[in-house]
């Protein structure tokens, strides 16, 4: 068997906190004049508590992706963080993103290389011809940066909103130990760190060429990465709006270091590993293109070579002010925001229903949403963030919720019908627009 895949599989019955009850209320009230997008968003916003999250009796919270029964650090985040607003006084949003926060911890502890989790120690795998150092806990472990950076961002929001401090405890402390030596292993990859990655199912995306090292890299001060936010590996293995990630991560883990753990050596060592990676992108991941100007490369191999492209993934090029590198308005951002919205980029399609990015993880001329609803997040102009939810709301397929890629010319024929991100990013762009008077 090369790939292992369950059935649907219910969760148990959730009781939504009174602070996500309030919202759709609010909602009903504001979106009523736009009868299918209050469907989508009564749809979309407790989609994550409704379908895809287990309070556990640990006092921890599993959370599923959709219609994959794993957990995956990257996409459990990014599935609760519209709730994080709503945290402060909801003792019922504390229990389930505080109980998710200790859960991400134990499983960075148990294994940092891996992207996916099992609820238990029961030896599923997304597939079982991977060569790799695998533990009955992990469903998947491909090596994404990004996927301990979210672990990290998780926290940090949770910790600014709430300003509760529980989730920090000894074990905490340890996985910032844990991600911080990770870091600098992977700064010299191929001198030093003990990761492989090969996946015998045909698929060349799927695995890490020369042996399970992946292609070669020059030390540049930034992380190696082995496969892209979409699961993917990378082309070459310097991801930069992953490394960017890392460098907001090392900011936020500095004021761990300071205000709750009080341990200036780690802030200092922080501070240096920041240093390290920032410049490395400033030095080895900026293209001069020629009709577009400076811009930031999706990859490189700090040997001169690029990857010029965006993916709908995050992190990906257009999300680097929503993952809080720079703002929006930051020179060398605009320019790359202008190629990554233009033919130049490879993955960027334009049809009869829709125009955005997509994803080599999905076929050409396939549009995700959650490239339309990071495209609103991050747009400058209230005109632009208006047409996202616009192209949003008219190619749901009339099935009231977000969805993975969908056919520029014919909605109707998208993949993933239950995916949990797709519907949490579109919910955070709307509630944005309400709450800033726009809709």
């Amino acid at each position: 068997m090369e790939q292992f895949r369950l059935p649907k599989i219910p969760m148990p019955e959730l009781a939504l906190p009174q602070a996500v009850l309030d919202v759709l209320a609010e909602a009903e009230q504001k979106l009523a004049h736009r009868p299918k997008l209050l469907k989508q968003f009564k749809n979309c916003f407790p989609n994550t508590l409704e379908t895809t999250t287990k309070l556990m009796d640990d006092g921890t919270t599993f959370v599923i992706t959709g219609d994959i029964p794993a957990l995956w650090l990257r996409d459990s985040v990014e599935q609760v963080i519209h709730y994080v607003p709503l945290a402060k006084h909801d003792a019922g949003l504390q229990r389930i993103i505080g109980g998710l926060i200790k859960r991400h911890i134990r499983y960075v502890l148990i294994d940092p290389y891996a992207n996916a989790f099992n609820e238990s120690a029961n030896d599923w795998h997304w597939n079982t011809t991977d060569e790799t150092d695998m533990s009955p806990w992990v469903w998947e472990r491909k090596f994404e940066i990004d996927s301990l950076c979210f672990v990290v961002r998780l926290a940090y929001l949770y910790w600014k909103e709430t300003e509760r401090t529980d989730i920090f405890d000894a074990g905490f402390k340890q996985a910032m130990r844990a991600i911080i030596e990770l870091f600098k292993t992977e700064q010299r990859h191929f001198e030093q760190s003990p990761y492989r990655f090969t996946r015998n199912n045909g698929i060349p995306t799927d695995s890490l060429r020369n042996k399970g090292l992946g292609m070669p890299v020059n030390y540049t001060g930034m992380v190696w990465s082995g496969f892209r936010s979409s699961d993917d590996a990378c082309d070459f293995h310097y991801n930069i709006p992953g490394n960017m990630f890392a460098v907001v991560s090392l900011r936020q883990m500095q004021e761990f270091a300071e205000w709750v753990f009080r341990d200036m050596d780690m802030l200092a060592e922080l501070k240096e590993l920041e240093a390290d990676i920032d410049h490395g992108i400033q030095l080895y991941g900026v293209y001069r293109h020629p009709e577009f100007g400076p811009i930031y490369a999706y990859e490189t191999d700090g040997f001169g070579n690029y990857c010029l492209m965006d993916d709908a993934g995050t992190p990906g090029l257009m999300s680097i002010p929503y993952l809080g590198y720079v703002t929006a308005d930051d020179e060398v951002y605009r320019n790359t925001r202008r190629f990554a919205l233009s033919k130049e980029n490879p993955f960027y399609y334009e049809g009869k229903a829709a125009k955005g990015i997509g994803s080599p993880h999905t076929p050409p001329g396939y549009i995700w949403h959650m490239a339309l609803s990071m495209q609103g997040l991050t747009a400058q102009t209230n005109e632009e963030k208006l047409a996202m939810i616009a192209m949003l709301e008219s190619t749901d397929a009339d099935t009231g919720f977000m969805h993975e890629g969908f056919h520029a010319d014919d909605p109707a024929v998208f993949t993933r019908s239950w995916f949990a991100w797709s519907n949490s990013l579109f919910s955070q762009l709307v509630y944005r627009a309400m709450k800033d008077g726009l809709l």
